[in-house]
């Protein structure tokens, strides 16, 4: 016996009353009909369209899922040539920092050494100028010298020595004086 006799032969016993567990047998035929006709028409026409669109949905998210993979490898690859051209960066700044240091550095001594020289020139200019100044000091004063010893003579001899060997005479003896004092 097949289901649907099974079925027919309940609803008979029954005495066809009417409650929520009642068969109706003709009811239940034309039910399984229509789902059956509309199992074919969607199985021919709704569930391809339908199963196309869960593939291409499908594939969208795939293709959306290897775009991101594909991005994030690009990320991670730019992420670390930056991290490279950072840590090139610091290293060039510290070598140009040092070499700033080593340029000053060897300035600074340049400078210093410069300074030096100009002061060991000037110590020497003003050591010649002074030199030069204790020679026409030295030279006025014995001029001076002569001058007061010629007009002392002069007075003591009372005669006027003025000629320009009395002269000489005086200085010869300042001069005798002067290399005995030294």
């Amino acid at each position: 016996m097949t289901v649907l006799g099974f079925l027919l032969a309940a609803a008979q016993e029954e005495g066809g009353g009417t409650g929520p567990f009642t068969i109706n047998p003709g009811l239940t035929i034309w039910t399984l009909l229509i789902f059956g006709l509309l199992l074919v028409i969607l199985a021919k026409t709704a569930w391809p369209a339908i199963l196309k669109a869960v593939e291409e949905r499908e594939q969208r998210i795939q293709g959306q899922l290897d775009a991101a993979a594909k991005a994030n490898a690009e990320a991670q690859r730019l992420l670390t040539e930056y991290q490279v051209q950072v840590a090139n960066a610091r290293t060039e700044a510290q070598e140009i920092v040092a070499g700033g240091r080593q340029a000053g550095e060897k300035l600074r001594e340049e400078i210093v050494a410069k300074g030096r020289v100009e002061q060991e020139e000037l110590l020497a200019r003003a050591r010649r100028e002074i030199e030069i100044e204790r020679d026409r000091a030295l030279t006025a004063l014995r001029h001076e010298a002569v001058e007061l010893s010629i007009a002392a003579a002069s007075k003591v001899i009372g005669k006027n020595l003025d000629n320009e060997a009395d002269r000489r005479l005086v200085q010869d003896y300042l001069n005798a004086m002067h290399d005995t004092r030294s």
